[in-house]
């Protein structure tokens, strides 16, 4: 295992929830942090601007409160997820604001900036960076990145096409800093088997769609407990990059999901959190192959707890 900075270091569970593009909002950003993973949210989910310092400032203050009445069982740190593109028109202000709030840890995203990386070293923060590829990962770790987010074959949203086998021990052969692994990670069994290979923590996000907490319309999280990877299509049409996507939700938007054309990268666009990638992202549910294991909408904190048994037998398994 890496020696991990302050912020990721003994955690209840070695689980990293994923920043979801307009679902993940304090509400469950908190809940993750209290039942013992690392929440997490996109800057860009606070609408307008301004609403980035409310949210901030309910999330600390509320962790902190919690942390204050549980001193012997603290909650996890949370994240916020900067995406680094020169659409991102709100950057220079949601970095501003995660500064004074001392937010522990950042998750980077389309794109490396060493000026962001220090701006968060700069009181003690760490970033992790999303990487598709070694390629990627190396360019990351150059420019100032703490540690990295592998984003495997079959993770939800802007996906790679890796193995993830692969894809951590190639990353393995040079780094040995933070290092989270993303894709079809759902039970407790999937989290051991990705410290197996070689990482550090469990990156989870299409599973927490499905909870009680999530910013999400109730068509969207059934569709996930309905659905299974047979039901994932994996499509740049919608952003301009390739990522997957519920096949029902392709359908309700009157398209044929096994003949959809290729996308323009000119489309993607997150000025002010607005433009076409927000529309692609409401009409279009983005969801990874791993949700045949999510058989019901319940709390984060009942889907935590099954996490930790389901991890604690398999490591019993192996032990055995």
């Amino acid at each position: 295992m890496s020696r991990l900075p302050a912020p990721l270091a003994n955690l209840p569970l070695p689980i990293i929830g994923s920043p979801l593009f307009i679902i993940s909002n304090p509400k469950l950003v908190v809940a993750q942090c209290i039942a013992g993973v690392v929440g997490a949210m996109p800057a860009l989910n606070a609408r307008p601007a301004a609403q980035l310092e409310d949210w901030l400032a309910e999330i600390t203050e509320t962790l902190a409160a919690y942390n204050a009445a549980n001193p012997d069982k603290p909650a996890a740190p949370f994240a916020i997820n900067q995406i680094v593109h020169k659409s991102n028109d709100r950057l220079e202000h949601d970095m501003e604001m995660c500064v004074k709030y001392k937010v522990p840890i950042y998750i980077t995203s389309l794109g490396a900036r060493e000026d962001i990386n220090a701006a968060a070293h700069s009181y003690g923060g760490v970033v992790l960076h999303d990487i598709i590829n070694n390629k990627f990962a190396r360019k990351a770790i150059e420019k100032g990145a703490d540690g990295l987010v592998a984003v495997a074959a079959g993770a939800g949203g802007h996906a790679g096409v890796k193995s993830p086998f692969a894809l951590i021990q190639e990353i393995r052969q040079w780094f040995d800093g933070p290092l989270a692994l993303s894709g079809s990670i759902s039970t407790g069994g999937a989290v051991l088997a990705a410290q197996a290979m070689g990482a550090d923590f469990a990156y989870i996000g299409s599973a927490f769609i499905a909870t009680d907490e999530a910013r999400a319309a109730d068509a969207y999280k059934q569709s996930i407990v309905d659905s299974n990877s047979d039901d994932i299509v994996y499509s740049s049409l919608f952003t301009g990059v390739h990522g997957n996507y519920l096949k029902p939700s392709i359908i309700a938007a009157g398209m044929d999901p096994d003949n959809l054309p290729e996308g323009d990268l000119k489309t993607m666009n997150f000025a002010s959190g607005e433009g076409s990638k927000s529309k692609a992202w409401k009409d279009i549910w983005g969801c990874g192959q791993g949700i045949g294991a999510i058989s019901k909408v319940q709390s984060t904190a009942d889907y935590v707890a099954q996490l930790k048994r389901e991890y604690d037998e398999a490591r019993q398994r192996i032990c055995a």
